[in-house]
């Protein structure tokens, strides 16, 4: 309500010296009816006789001043006016900021529930603090066609962990509230060939509905040495997206990482914008990283039907090995891949009396394989399909994946963020190899 008194104050100086009484007039009475209802608000909160309402009573005589003196027609200086009235807002704005607690917004907009476990520690810092408002809006998106064009909607705002309210996003306007603060950990707006969120969410749009942007990955990436020129050509996709230039702040996994993503970006935008994103990127350990390390295998109920493949008869549980298999791997290897899971299939259900496998395929296959390998789609379908039926191993495509890691003995699987993760609960890792 102030920075629209501080403009309204500049289109009163402006109609003033046009000889435009009328107008002037009428936003002096806005201007005071303003100042009024920015007392009533500071004395619900805050009580009767705060210097701040003192100086809004202040305020509204020296508009009352200039309003008489031009309607009686009077010479106005309002190149003093206009002081006067900067002394007022500047009073009023450092009495508020310093004097008066206020109420922040900060609205986290995840959008599949697999991945809320990115802004969670985030999310949970603002709730305890007593001075900000943390609203989660869980938003839509929609799979792809092959063609770019958009077709089924999901909308995960049910599959939340029951801990966490959630607001249906129909009934929160950003634009209305402009929240201080918006989190975000989907960067890629329209430039996702296999999945988009509404286009109200792309962080394009969302940079100018709040005083600060910020995007935290929803993945943890290996760490590589920034001088490692192959290494960071390699990863310099996970940059240059659209997430990270219209943020106003960057959360990055590791100092490491930060310097990478100073680097692409400098490299692309030219050399004098380097203290731009040294500002802009920030390091910070991974909210993902801090929920792992904090996870207990006892926190964990295993469901009912898992029980039937990881229990023996005699009560004993069975060593569980959690199989994580990637877009990435599926999409390099094509039918080798498809192979290389049948074959590991072959060998954990020979071995099903002592070893639970529980089947974790990436959240985003079939919308990837639909969209860019619709021929693949049809025979991983299958096997997938093949793999339920039998019943002696889990499939697991809830979007729990602390639980596989917390309940699972050990990780094999293709390379992927999950195993940053599974590094953290210090149990043995083996990455699969297609050849083999």
């Amino acid at each position: 309500m102030l920075s629209v008194l501080e403009e309204a104050h500049d289109e009163i100086t402006n109609y003033i010296e046009n000889k435009r009484t009328e107008e002037a007039a009428e936003l002096l009475r806005q201007c005071q009816e303003g100042a009024i209802g920015i007392g009533h608000i500071i004395e619900n909160s805050e009580g009767e006789g705060t210097e701040e309402v003192g100086a809004l009573e202040r305020y509204c005589e020296l508009v009352y001043q200039v309003f008489e003196a031009l309607l009686n027609g009077e010479e106005i200086n309002t190149r003093q006016t206009d002081k006067k009235f900067r002394k007022f807002i500047n009073l009023l704005s450092n009495g508020i900021r310093n004097r008066i607690p206020t109420q922040t917004e900060a609205l986290f907009l995840p959008y599949k529930a697999s991945m809320w476990d990115s802004l969670e520690s985030v999310w949970k810092e603002m709730e305890e603090d007593p001075d900000v408002t943390a609203i989660v809006m869980p938003i839509p998106y929609y799979d792809k066609n092959p063609d770019g064009s958009v077709r089924e909607m999901h909308y995960e705002i049910e599959d939340f962990p029951s801990d966490v309210p959630v607001l249906d996003y129909r009934y929160y306007d950003i634009e209305a509230r402009h929240p201080e603060t918006i989190y975000i950990h989907n960067p890629y707006d329209e430039y996702n060939y296999v999945t988009s969120v509404l286009p109200d969410f792309y962080s394009s749009k969302l940079k100018d509905l709040t005083d600060e942007l910020v995007y935290i990955p929803y993945f943890v990436l290996d760490e590589i040495n920034p001088s490692n020129k192959e290494a960071v050509e390699a990863n310099e996709h996970f940059v240059t997206v659209q997430g990270v230039l219209n943020a106003h702040r960057v959360i990055v996994q590791s100092e490491n990482w930060r310097k990478v993503y100073i680097d692409v970006l400098t490299k692309h935008t030219g050399e004098n914008t380097r203290h731009y994103w040294e500002e802009k990127i920030e390091a910070k350990i991974s909210p993902k990283i801090e929920r792992v390390r904090n996870l207990k295998s006892e926190d964990f109920e295993i469901p009912e039907d898992w029980k039937k493949i990881t229990d023996r008869s005699d009560g004993s549980r069975k060593k569980i090995i959690f199989y994580n298999t990637s877009v990435t791997a599926l999409l390099r290897e094509n039918d080798g891949m498809l192979d290389k899971i049948e074959r590991v299939f072959g060998i954990f259900k020979e071995n099903s009396e002592d070893i639970a496998l529980l089947w974790r395929p990436h959240p985003l296959i079939e919308a990837t394989l639909t969209s860019m390998r619709p021929d693949l789609w049809e025979k991983y379908r299958a096997i997938v399909d093949e793999y339920r039926k039998n019943d002696w191993g889990i499939y697991d495509d809830s979007s729990e994946l602390d639980r596989a890691i917390a309940v699972s003995d050990a990780y094999y699987g293709d390379p992927s963020s999950v195993v940053q993760l599974y590094k953290e609960t210090g149990k043995p890792i083996m990455i699969q190899n297609v050849e083999v």
